[in-house]
């Protein structure tokens, strides 16, 4: 991720620490439990102060600034995973995670909803999943598009 150079202007208020509900101060793990910490996380960061907390500034941007954020992202890891960039791959996955998670905290999604989805897909072979669902289109946008099968 690039940083930016921009200077921000200087804000003589005091800021507040930004305090974290306890259960989320457990110790860390290298597991997918950190996913679950993390969303709580995120959400805990929608009432903080965008000058605080890099979560909450994204969320006070609104969902399509979150989504470009996401997609960028998304590309950045591409380029590293083609570029055979072992590491780069490792990164640019954590960041790509990262802002999946600030989407679904933006779009109301809940992590259980997505592990539930992806146990009802567990064992069903991926081109006969595909195939059972309905052909649908982006609703938000009303655009018909074509998927890569």
């Amino acid at each position: 991720m690039a940083k930016s150079t921009k200077k921000r202007p200087h804000d003589s208020r005091k800021k507040k620490p930004i305090k974290l509900p306890k259960k989320l101060l457990k110790a860390k793990t290298a597991d997918s439990t950190v996913l679950d910490r993390l969303h709580g996380v995120v959400q805990s960061r929608r009432t903080a102060d965008p000058a605080l907390s890099h979560s909450a500034r994204l969320l006070s941007r609104g969902i399509s600034k979150v989504a470009q954020k996401f997609g960028e992202e998304s590309v950045e890891c591409l380029i590293e995973a083609v570029a055979g960039n072992h590491q780069a791959v490792v990164a640019e996955s954590a960041d790509v995670i990262y802002h999946l998670i600030v989407l679904w905290v933006a779009s109301g999604v809940e992590p259980r909803e997505v592990w539930a989805e992806l146990v009802r897909r567990e064992g069903v072979s991926g081109i006969l999943e595909k195939a059972a669902r309905k052909p649908r289109q982006p609703v938000a946008l009303g655009l018909q598009t074509t998927k890569i099968p």
